[in-house]
């Protein structure tokens, strides 16, 4: 896919000092295809400053119900659940 091919819908980063733990959110409008049926590719990362990886959403094998707003708010929602809980 080249440059011009994808357009980026959402480029957010959220750090949380008290715990160490980021979330980088990257949503981009692609061209419909089979890898992207929706025309959307996202990558959602929850995790250390250090590397580790405590939650990841992209668009691999796993389907989430609904558009990607969806899909950002419940993993928003499992972001939050787990600082709640640490």
């Amino acid at each position: 896919m080249s440059g011009d091919e994808a357009t980026l819908i959402l480029s957010e980063s959220l750090d949380f000092p008290e715990t160490g733990r980021i979330v980088r959110m990257n949503v981009w409008s692609v061209p419909a295809s089979d890898a992207y049926p929706d025309g959307i590719k996202y990558r959602l990362h929850y995790g250390t400053g250090e590397g580790e990886t405590i939650l990841r959403y992209d668009n691999s094998t796993y389907e989430y119900p609904g558009d990607y707003k969806a899909v950002l708010e419940r993993f928003r929602t499992e972001v939050e659940n787990h600082e709640r809980t640490d």
